[in-house]
């Protein structure tokens, strides 16, 4: 793991392999800033990781994932009914 001095977070080189200790504290941050509300597109792209490492290393450390965000594509119960 590599420490960016400019903003505190933690990369890791593309491609390498995580294991052990390691792994250990990278999942404890992980689950630490996701459940202060980072997201998991935002983890990825800090640790330099892909979104699907990402979460599975947040499933792996049973955090209770949010649903998705985003604009909801039903209509607005008012706007049925004018």
């Amino acid at each position: 793991m590599v420490r960016n001095p400019d903003r505190g977070q933690t990369t890791l080189a593309k491609g390498t392999r995580i294991t052990g200790d390691s792994r250990d504290r990278l999942q404890a941050e992980l689950k630490r800033r996701y459940e202060a509300g980072a997201s998991i597109r935002t983890l990825a792209h800090e640790t330099g990781r892909s979104y699907g490492f990402v979460h599975n290393v947040l499933v792996e450390s049973d955090v209770q994932l949010r649903g998705r965000g985003g604009p909801n594509r039903r209509r607005a119960a008012t706007a049925d009914k004018s």
